[in-house]
C-alpha cells in the first residue's frame, strides 16, 4: 500500500493507459467487423455483375459503345408518352348533373330533361322506342328523395347511358328495345327487371369497367355505324360481346309469276248504220273500182271472234342477297381510368 502512495502517479497512468488499450481493441475489433461486413456486401456487388455481364442482352460497357440502360429508361420515356396519347380515348363521361354534392331535386330535373332530349332525338332521327321508354331510370322518375349515397353514381350512369343512346340514335336504327345497367342503388330493387343487369362494374389496376347491355333492331349499315360511334367516341366504350340474329318479322309469301292462259278477245260488231253510209260514199266517189266487189246494203252478219294469246309473262328475277331486319344485342363495358398515384 506504501509503494502504491509512494508510486500514484505511475498507479494511474498504467490504469489509464490499460484503459484506453481496452477501448483501442474495442475499436479494433469494431472496425474488423465493419470491415468483414462490406468485404461481403463487395464480393456480393462483384457477383451479380458477373451475373450481369453474362445476361442476353448485356447492360452495356464502360466504353459506351452498348449501353441498355440508358436505352431502357428512352423506351420507358416512350411508353409514357404512349400512355398520355392512349388516355385521350378514355376521356371520363360527365355525370349528369355534374358535381360533387348534387341535391336530389338537382338530379330529378336534369333526369327528366335527360330522357325529354334522347325522346326527341329518337323521333328526329325515325328510332322506335317501346311505349313510354325512360332509358331504365323508371324507377327514378319522379322521385325528389333517393337513398342515402345513390345520387353520385347514378348521376354518373345517367351520362354514360346519354352517351350510349346518343350514338345509337345518330347511327339512324330501326327501333331500340332497352337499355340494361348495374344497379347502384336500394330504390331500383323497385323498377322494372328488364332494365337492370346482374353484372356488376369490375376494377383492375388501371380502370374501372361497368357493363351495360342494349338492345336494338337495325339493318347492316346502320349496325356498322353503331360500331363506328362507338370506336370514334373519345370515351372508353368498349364492345365486350355481340350476338346479331334475324329480327322476328312477318314475311308475305311471294307467289311466283306463271304463263298465262290464252285469252280470246272477240271482234267488235259494226253497225248496219255505218255498213250503208260506207257503201253510199264507195258508190258516190268510185272508190273501189269496178271489178272490186262492194258490200251490200242492209244487215251483214259479224265475224266470229278471233283467238288472240296474250303476251306471255316475263320471267321473275332472281334475288341473289336480300337485307333482312336484325336483332343485336350488344355487351358493353365503359372504361374509367383511375387516377394516377
Amino acid at each position: 500500500m506504501d509503494w502504491i502512495k509512494r508510486n500514484l502517479i505511475f498507479v494511474v497512468s498504467a490504469v489509464v493507459a490499460l484503459g484506453l488499450i481496452g477501448v483501442a481493441g474495442f475499436y479494433n475489433f469494431s472496425g474488423w467487423r465493419h470491415n468483414a461486413e462490406e468485404r461481403e456486401k463487395l464480393n456480393a456487388a462483384y457477383e451479380e455483375l458477373m451475373r450481369l455481364n453474362t445476361l442476353n442482352p448485356h447492360p452495356g460497357d464502360n466504353r459506351g459503345k452498348v449501353d441498355n440502360i440508358k436505352l431502357a429508361r428512352e423506351q420507358e420515356k416512350e411508353l409514357q408518352a404512349f400512355i398520355a396519347k392512349v388516355a385521350l380515348h378514355f376521356t371520363p363521361i360527365a355525370a349528369i348533373p355534374e358535381g360533387t354534392n348534387v341535391s336530389g331535386k338537382e338530379f330529378s330535373s336534369a333526369l327528366q330533361q335527360t330522357i325529354d332530349q334522347l325522346q326527341r332525338e329518337a323521333t328526329n332521327n325515325s328510332v322506335i322506342l317501346p311505349p313510354k321508354y325512360k332509358y331504365s331510370f323508371e324507377a327514378h322518375l319522379g322521385r325528389v328523395q333517393f337513398a342515402a349515397g345513390s345520387l353520385q353514381p347514378l348521376a354518373v350512369q345517367l351520362g354514360e347511358v346519354k352517351t350510349i343512346a346518343s350514338i345509337l340514335n345518330l347511327a339512324k336504327i330501326n327501333a331500340l328495345d332497352g337499355i340494361r345497367r348495374e344497379r347502384v342503388s336500394v330504390d331500383d330493387n323497385s323498377g322494372p327487371p328488364a332494365d337492370y343487369l346482374e353484372l356488376k362494374s369490375t376494377t383492375n389496376e388501371l380502370a374501372v369497367l361497368t357493363p351495360y347491355e342494349v338492345t336494338f333492331r337495325c339493318f347492316t349499315p346502320e349496325l356498322a355505324s353503331v360500331l363506328s360511334g362507338l370506336a370514334a367516341s373519345p370515351h372508353g366504350l368498349l364492345v365486350k360481346s355481340i350476338n346479331v340474329e334475324p329480327a322476328a318479322v312477318t314475311v308475305m309469301s311471294e307467289n311466283v309469276d306463271a304463263p298465262a292462259a290464252p285469252v280470246y278477245y272477240a271482234a267488235p260488231p259494226v253497225a248496219p248504220s255505218q255498213m250503208n253510209q260506207d257503201l253510199a260514199f264507195s258508190r258516190r266517189y268510185g272508190i273501189g273500182g269496178k271489178d272490186r266487189p262492194t258490200r251490200p246494203a242492209g244487215p251483214v252478219a259479224t265475224a266470229p271472234p278471233m283467238a288472240v294469246a296474250a303476251p306471255a309473262a316475263r320471267p321473275a328475277v332472281q334475288t341473289l342477297v336480300k337485307e333482312r331486319q336484325l336483332k343485336v344485342v350488344m355487351l358493353l363495358q365503359v372504361v374509367k381510368l383511375l387516377p394516377e398515384k
